[in-house]
């Protein structure tokens, strides 16, 4: 990670660590995993993100990276 990275991280909402975290207890990459439904997910990960708050963590979140073009033209703004 460069400094330019890190200079661009912020706090991660709890929303987004909830959301992320409720995504991996229901999938392994892109396949779906069965013995962890969708209420029992959220559940857990709103618990898990309690828990880490209490702890004092703080969870950081690169910014969004740019949304990839179906274009076959080059960017203007491209490397």
């Amino acid at each position: 990670m460069t400094d330019d990275d890190k200079r661009e991280l912020r706090p991660a909402s709890t929303e987004e660590i909830e959301q992320c975290l409720s995504f991996a207890l229901r999938y392994d990459g892109r396949k779906r995993v069965r013995h962890a439904d969708d209420a029992m997910a959220r559940i857990t990960a709103e618990r898990l993100v309690q828990h880490l708050e209490r702890s004092g963590y703080v969870i950081l979140r690169k910014p969004a990276g740019a949304m990839p073009s179906t274009s076959g033209h080059r960017h203007p703004n491209a490397d």
